[in-house]
């Protein structure tokens, strides 16, 4: 049976339960459009900076942060367009405005759709008219993250879009992760280099992007928790980064559809034509080791 109900704590916070698999989300729309927390036969797979989700000033360091309309951050924290200069900050702004819910529903899953739309404020930074409606849909042991970027403009729209999960982890040193793709870069490192399907968790951080990526999953076995997380995700997406912070209890494992700068590059950057809509799919699934 799948429910949908509401608390409002710091702000007001949806929660969307699969009781048959003893599986619950909360999203806070207010808060970026967040889903902060996810438990499934009472683990936790998301990790949750509570103090910081607090403070309205900080970013919020858990759940899934949505990057639109980049996806890392750029050269100088600036991008040209049509002959002029704009500034935006690391992975854009979607995930610094409130959003609002404009549907939901228990047919098939518990399913809630969140939306953003331009405004004077992002107007400024990112010159064109947009719709964003994301859709979170909890069923079982999977949770599906449906994006549609839909351009108002008329002129086509560059974007990049990518999601920033946090996951839970109690001892790195037992994780073991299979990437698809055997090479990387380090951030503000032009360097590639060879991936033999191992991090050094000893590393103050790690913070890497992978590409050329050679199927559309990715998976990490936790031995201590024995858990099993696989990262779905489709064809426009092209870039995997993983980060983490030592002494911290998480790692994040993030499809991008562009790697970073790539308002400026142009690489692997999607469009949405005027009147367009372009749909993207991340799902996530969580299951016991075996």
């Amino acid at each position: 049976m799948y429910n949908i109900a509401t608390e409002d704590l710091q702000y007001k916070t949806y929660l969307l339960t699969d009781e048959s698999s003893r599986s619950q989300v909360t999203v806070v729309p207010e808060k970026g459009g967040i889903v902060t927390t996810w438990r499934w036969q009472n683990r936790d797979i998301f990790y949750l900076d509570t103090e910081r989700f607090k403070d309205p000033q900080l970013s919020v360091r858990g759940g899934i942060p949505l990057l639109f309309p980049i996806c890392g951050n750029l050269v100088n924290d600036s991008y040209t367009y049509d002959g002029q200069t704009y500034q935006l900050k690391q992975h854009g702004f979607a995930r610094n405005f409130p959003w609002e819910v404009s549907d939901q529903s228990t047919e098939n899953g518990a399913s809630l759709t969140v939306s953003l739309k331009s405004n004077p404020v992002t107007r400024e930074v990112y010159p064109f008219e947009f719709e964003l409606n994301f859709i979170y849909t909890l069923k079982g042991n999977t949770l599906e993250t449906r994006y549609r970027h839909s351009n108002l403009s008329d002129k086509p729209m560059a974007f990049a879009t990518g999601i920033h999960p946090y996951f839970y982890v109690a001892d790195k040193s037992k994780l073991t992760c299979d990437i698809p793709s055997t090479q990387y870069q380090a951030k503000g490192d032009p360097t590639v280099q060879s991936f033999a399907g191992k991090f050094d968790f000893e590393q103050d951080e790690i913070d890497i992007a992978f590409q050329n990526l050679s199927r559309n999953f990715a998976t990490i076995s936790d031995l201590d928790r024995q858990l099993k997380l696989t990262v779905n995700y489709d064809e426009n997406y092209s870039t995997l980064v993983f980060w983490t912070v030592k002494g911290k209890d998480f790692y994040c494992l993030e499809p991008w559809s562009s790697p970073r700068n790539a308002l400026n590059t142009g690489e692997k950057l999607l469009v949405a034509e005027p009147g367009a809509t372009v749909e993207t799919v991340i799902s996530m699934l969580v299951e016991p080791l075996t």
